[in-house]
């Protein structure tokens, strides 16, 4: 959704989270711009060859916690839904292959959680690709809202 200035131009968004067409919660006031900051990183993180991530899809921003929005009224009390995003390591156990021994394989992981104003929570895990994918969508969308209109054609909230 748009934030509009005074005179009614929209200068930034805020996520409108909806689940089953309903809507779930409101999050992130202004902020595009760490979008498009954190889809820069991410595309710059899986392009690096990096010989502890040899896998693209384990391959992150160097911060634990990609982001965390949430909502909060005038008087600043946090309300109506908060969206975050956070890198977690996961080990997993790759069993010995004729007479040699196990090891464990590390993959990295974002955990990408959205809680509803209602306390309701839902839960993704994304590879660097998914995750991507993802945040190049809400850019994309948010750029759609964000341009200027053709006379006729109603500014896109969703």
């Amino acid at each position: 959704m748009a934030c509009r200035d005074s005179v009614g131009l929209p200068y930034e968004i805020t996520l409108e989270l909806h689940r089953d067409g309903a809507l779930y919660g409101t999050v992130g006031e202004r902020c595009g711009w760490l979008l498009v900051r954190l889809a820069r990183g991410v595309a710059e993180a899986r392009a690096v060859s990096e010989a502890q991530w040899p896998d693209p899809d384990d391959r992150f921003p160097d911060e634990e916690e990609l982001f965390a929005f949430r909502y909060r009224t005038r008087n600043g009390i946090v309300s109506g839904g908060e969206l975050r995003c956070q890198l977690r390591t996961i080990p997993i156990w790759i069993p010995a292959q004729r007479g040699a021994t196990g090891e464990w394989r590390l993959t990295r992981r974002a955990f990408v959680e959205a809680w509803g104003g209602g306390g309701v929570g839902m839960r993704a895990v994304l590879t660097s690709a998914e995750l991507a994918a993802f945040v190049e969508s809400l850019v994309t969308e948010a750029e759609e809202c964000l341009a200027p209109q053709e006379s006729g054609n109603p500014t896109r909230t969703r």
